[in-house]
């Protein structure tokens, strides 16, 4: 099969490998996905550049843990009728060496999810760490119904969905985003109540959320930990929570006795590591969030495979507008092998 690949941690064009490996074999409650769609998250560009220092966990590694395609292999114990399923997965690359950024990938069947006809395997490609992640954010600090729930960086792959899935869960839902552009995005997805950061002080934006949420929120999605700690401990209420799966400063201060005097239960998310039972219910509810209606993610860019550094660059270059998606050659409009 095609596949991309890099021996050695590094910038994309000095590491990243087109070319030729065999065909995956799936194991015992495995399936084999032919990929049509691969993915590209942000972890993904950093465990290549060795951003969270932790060295090449194998020798070879195909980047990339979400995808989405269609099956068309199962290993042992693993229902024949799954057999020309079409699927989205997520953990492809977690703990494991090959992701999708290849025609073929494996994954234990429970990580291949069906995907609805009427949704692209573009789309499908983009649930994975995405969705885990904001379904494990909204509801780290337990039910969501009636609460009101802030998302800090409502636009971004994250946010999109903690806005529509905390909407979908009965919470009262206000987005902060940075710009215009981002405010339309974060209303689309679904929040009540946006806050644009663009061109204002911060006194002026911070007086719009306290009017939203005189009372305080219940709880918040937190995109930037370093950033927003003490922000988000002033506009919480007592008994509030955060749940927060990104940083800018890997050893941000906290504002220890506000945060005491207030009882804030504070969550920090690594999506590798949620437990599986945590994983089948998040993506059980993006499946339940797109039959809704949810519009899903703004496609950036499609890149071919043999084209994936320039895929990478695009991510690393910060000025994408949407997901940034590689699609693999040789499958039609639903993935079934040419």
């Amino acid at each position: 099969m095609q596949a991309v690949w890099y021996e050695a941690q590094g910038a994309a064009r000095e590491v990243l490998v087109f070319g030729e490996m065999p065909d995956p074999v799936p194991a015992d409650g495995e399936v084999r996905i032919r990929i049509h769609a691969s993915g590209i998250n942000p972890g993904d560009v950093k465990k290549r550049q060795d951003a969270f220092g932790v060295g090449m966990p194998f020798p070879r590694v195909v980047p990339h843990s979400d995808g989405a395609g269609v099956i068309d292999c199962v290993g042992h114990g693993v229902p024949a009728s799954r057999l020309g399923q079409r699927v989205w997965c997520y953990g492809a690359q977690t703990y494991r060496p090959f992701g999708t950024a290849a025609e073929s990938a494996v994954v234990p069947s429970a990580q291949a999810v069906p995907l609805a006809d009427v949704v692209s395997f573009e789309q499908g490609a983009c649930l994975g760490i995405p969705g885990l992640t904001a379904h494990r954010a909204v509801h780290a600090g337990g039910p969501v119904p009636g609460r009101m729930v802030l998302v800090q960086g409502g636009a971004g792959s994250v946010g999109q969905c903690a806005v529509g899935l905390a909407r979908m869960g009965g919470a009262r839902v206000i987005a902060v985003v940075r710009s215009v552009a981002d405010a339309d995005v974060a209303k689309r997805a679904g929040a009540h109540e946006v806050v644009c950061t663009e061109g204002r002080t911060a006194a002026d934006w911070v007086e719009q959320l306290r009017r939203l949420a005189p009372d305080g929120v219940d709880h918040i999605v937190e995109v930037a930990f370093d950033a927003n700690i003490e922000l988000d401990t002033e506009l919480l209420a007592v008994g509030g929570s955060i749940a927060a799966y990104a940083t800018g400063q890997t050893a941000p201060s906290i504002p220890f006795w506000p945060l005491v005097f207030k009882n804030v239960h504070l969550h920090f998310l690594g999506s590798d590591d949620f437990p599986d039972s945590a994983k089948a219910k998040a993506a059980a509810a993006m499946n339940e969030l797109l039959g809704s209606g949810w519009p899903g993610f703004t496609i950036d860019s499609v890149f071919p495979l043999i084209r994936t550094t320039e895929a990478h660059e695009r991510v690393e270059s910060g000025h994408w507008a949407g997901r940034v998606v590689v699609q693999v050659p040789g499958v039609d409009t639903r993935g079934l092998q040419r």
